[in-house]
């Protein structure tokens, strides 16, 4: 599926070959199974960028935010906070289980100039620990051609609203 999706998507990592992805991933098993959490859940992962470490980036490249990962807070101590009705879980917590990091503001930007992303849904992204702290929490999403960062209560969680990853290799 990988290989698949990488071929039919080469404006994404312009320059890149197949061989060299699937050498990295074989020399790191362990990636593997992030991946395959990635893709489980909807975010069909792609290669994104080639670091001069060697390390290539993989994002989640579905349409929308990822179908299996919506419908959560932003964290840990949102989800524990006083609501009558909480989520299932939270974007920082799944993101850790699955080994992988929710984007950053920066890196969703990059996405978006890969293509349109998130333009009915919106997905929370790495927030500043000064807005942490007041009850905070920021999220992404593109409307008009343009992207937007906004900000909600952390313990906020909608139908619509999920998580993007990165995982490096």
């Amino acid at each position: 599926m990988l290989k698949s999706r990488f071929k039919n998507n080469s404006r994404r990592h312009e320059g890149l070959a197949w061989d060299q992805v699937q050498t990295k991933l074989e020399a790191n098993p362990e990636k593997l199974w992030s991946l395959n959490e990635m893709e489980r859940t909807g975010g069909e992962p792609d290669v994104v960028s080639h670091e001069t470490t060697g390390a290539f980036i993989f994002y989640d490249c579905s349409a929308e935010s990822p179908n299996g990962r919506r419908s959560l807070c932003y964290d840990r101590e949102a989800q524990e906070s006083g609501k009558e009705h909480k989520p299932e879980g939270s974007a920082l917590e799944w993101a850790a289980a699955m080994g992988i990091e929710i984007l950053t503001e920066d890196q969703y930007r990059d996405l978006q100039r890969l293509g349109a992303f998130d333009t009915k849904t919106s997905s929370w992204i790495a927030t500043p620990a000064k807005i942490r702290k007041l009850g905070g929490a920021l999220f992404c999403d593109r409307r008009y051609d343009t992207v937007f960062v906004y900000h909600n209560g952390a313990e906020s969680y909608y139908a619509a609203r999920g998580f993007r990853g990165s995982l490096r290799v």
